[in-house]
């Protein structure tokens, strides 16, 4: 069997930078999709060049029509660039961002006040490393300042519907999942879930406070979760509609 290959590149989708991810795997035609982080188009492994641009000029197409028939498909796919004098709006809280470059090894951030200070490495005052460490410094600083807010809410839906003991909170930078309960009872929650409506993101803690009971998603555990919000099943849509736009 041919083994996988993967490549990174960019598609310009009416004047946007959009990631593709190229994946070469045994199959006999190609399939575009549009993921969570970037565009997947797969194709056969053993085509030659000429083949490989039709599927590229292929893909193109048909990311371009999608965009004209839903204009904001591909927005969460959109690297965000970052300034001094620029603001950011996580729940509803405000930050604003005071950017300085210097001659450092590495990238460091610290909230004062209301302003967030990132001091960066002149080295690198452009690309998309830099600006994949911003998102990470920017999370860090957030989740340091949410994290007793969380804390709190997490011990009082605690307190209100499972009355069980549970190790630490910490809030990550993931995009994996938006939450998860390890064997040793940390409730870990993504620091994009902060973008989002409370009561969505009581959803997501309610959902891990019950898998301190229930580790498993049989009926039992989403029978703990409907108990302690009824309408739980909306919040689910909610997140998978919307989930994509809520990054740093």
């Amino acid at each position: 069997m041919a083994s996988k290959k993967t490549q990174y590149t960019q598609f310009n989708i009416n004047g946007n930078q959009i990631p593709v991810q190229v994946v070469r795997e045994r199959r006999r035609s190609m399939r575009v999709s549009v993921g969570k982080r970037a565009v997947i188009l797969r194709m056969p492994s053993g085509i030659m060049a000429p083949g490989t641009q039709k599927g590229i000029d292929w893909s193109k197409n048909w990311l371009e029509e999608l965009v004209r028939k839903k204009p904001d498909a591909l927005d969460h796919l959109l690297s965000k660039s970052y300034n001094t004098g620029d603001q950011l709006k996580v729940g509803e809280r405000t930050y604003f961002l005071d950017i300085t470059y210097k001659d450092r090894k590495t990238h460091a951030a610290k909230l004062e006040g209301n302003t967030i200070k990132l001091s960066l490495n002149e080295q690198e005052k452009s690309g998309v490393a830099l600006q994949k460490a911003i998102k990470h410094l920017l999370s860090r600083v957030v989740a340091s300042d949410f994290l007793p807010e969380i804390e709190r809410r997490v011990d009082d839906l605690n307190d209100r519907f499972f009355q069980k003991p549970f190790n630490k909170v910490s809030l990550k930078y993931n995009h994996s999942n938006w939450g998860s309960c390890s064997s040793k009872g940390n409730i870990n929650l993504s620091t994009r879930l902060l973008f989002a409506p409370q009561e969505v993101i009581d959803y997501v803690i309610i959902h891990e406070l019950a898998h301190l009971i229930e580790r498993n998603h049989s009926n039992r555990f989403w029978a703990l979760v409907e108990g302690a919000m009824p309408d739980y099943k909306d919040k689910v849509r909610f997140l998978k509609a919307n989930g994509k736009q809520y990054d740093f």
